[in-house]
C-alpha cells in the first residue's frame, strides 16, 4: 500500500495544478519581439533578392496584427496587401498558405474560405512557431515569379530566426 499512495499523491496534485490553470482569468502566449520579426522579414527580402526578386515581406504576431512590412525598391505595388494577407491567412487557419491553395481548391468542402475578405490561400504564407509548436507569428511574402518561390523566401526568413526561437 506504500507503493500506491505516493502515486495516488502525484496524481491529485497534477490533476490540482490543472484545475487551478483551467481557473485563471488570464492566458499567457508568446509573440515575435520587433527586432526578431525584423530580422525573419530582412532574411526572407534578402533571400528572394538574391533570387533576382523584388518582393515585399510581411510578418504578424500570432493574431495577425501587423508587425513589420518591408518592401524592396522595385517591387509591385500590390506586394503590402498581398504579404500581408498571406501572412494573415497563415496564423488565421494555421496553416501555410500552399497548403490551404491545395486544401480550398473549386469543388473542394473548403472552397468557401477563399471568398473570406482577407484569406488568401496563394503560396508565400507561413506560421512560425516556436520549439514547442506554438504560433508566434506568421510571415507573407509577395513578388517573386511564383508562389513556390515566395514560400521559398518565407521559409528562408524563419530560418534565419530558428535559433532564437527553438527552445
Amino acid at each position: 500500500m506504500t507503493r500506491i499512495a505516493p502515486i495516488a499523491l502525484a496524481a491529485t496534485l497534477v490533476a490540482t495544478c490543472a484545475t487551478a490553470q483551467d481557473d485563471d482569468a488570464f492566458v499567457t502566449f508568446k509573440v515575435l519581439k520587433p527586432e526578431v520579426a525584423l530580422q525573419a522579414a530582412q532574411a526572407a527580402l534578402e533571400h528572394c533578392r538574391a533570387g533576382g526578386y523584388q518582393v515585399g515581406v510581411t510578418v504578424v504576431d500570432r493574431f495577425g496584427v501587423p508587425q513589420v512590412f518591408l518592401r524592396d525598391r522595385f517591387a509591385g505595388a500590390h506586394v503590402q496587401d498581398t504579404s500581408f494577407r498571406k501572412a494573415w491567412t497563415s496564423v488565421s487557419f494555421r496553416a501555410g498558405t500552399s497548403e490551404l491553395n491545395a486544401t480550398t481548391a473549386p469543388g473542394s468542402e473548403s472552397y468557401g474560405i477563399r471568398f473570406l475578405d482577407l484569406a488568401l490561400p496563394l503560396g508565400g504564407g507561413l506560421v512560425v512557431q516556436d520549439g514547442d509548436g506554438s504560433i508566434v507569428a506568421g510571415i507573407g511574402v509577395s513578388g517573386a515569379p511564383g508562389p513556390s518561390l515566395d514560400d521559398e523566401c518565407a521559409e528562408a526568413g524563419i530560418a534565419a530566426i530558428e535559433d532564437q526561437i527553438a527552445f
